[in-house]
């Protein structure tokens, strides 16, 4: 397998369906990657030599922000929000949808499982 900024390509598959195993390339960057270190997108990742190799990672080393260096970044901007008190940054800070998805039903992912509360159904009228 080839390893491109500390992360196994694919073997089997074309090169610019391999360069999306890295965090940050996806299928317009990989192509235009291809394109710009004239890399065949059509080569499977095996028969990449190592010239080639050299030219990928060096690419996308001074040219785009991958991998740790995104995930930091990412990390950061949230970070960021959760400081200065903004809506973002305290929906990121309750664990809650930042994007302005409903909450009443749906949302699970974020929310987490289900925490049932006793008692709290449908309340009988007095008479």
């Amino acid at each position: 397998m080839p390893r491109i900024l500390g992360v196994d390509i694919p073997n089997d598959k074309k090169t610019n369906i391999s360069l999306r195993y890295i965090y940050g390339i996806g299928p317009f960057f990989a192509a235009q990657l291809c394109e710009q270190s004239g890399v065949d997108p059509d080569k499977r990742a095996r028969d990449l030599t190592e010239d080639e190799l050299a030219r990928l990672a060096n690419l996308l080393d001074n040219e785009y922000t991958v991998e740790g260096q995104l995930r930091r970044q990412l990390q950061q901007h949230i970070a960021r929000l959760r400081d200065i008190g903004c809506y973002r940054g305290l929906r990121h800070r309750k664990g809650l949808p930042v994007r302005g998805q409903r909450t009443r039903t749906n949302a699970r992912t974020r929310k987490g499982p289900r925490k049932t509360v006793a008692g709290k159904k449908g309340v009988k009228e007095l008479r």
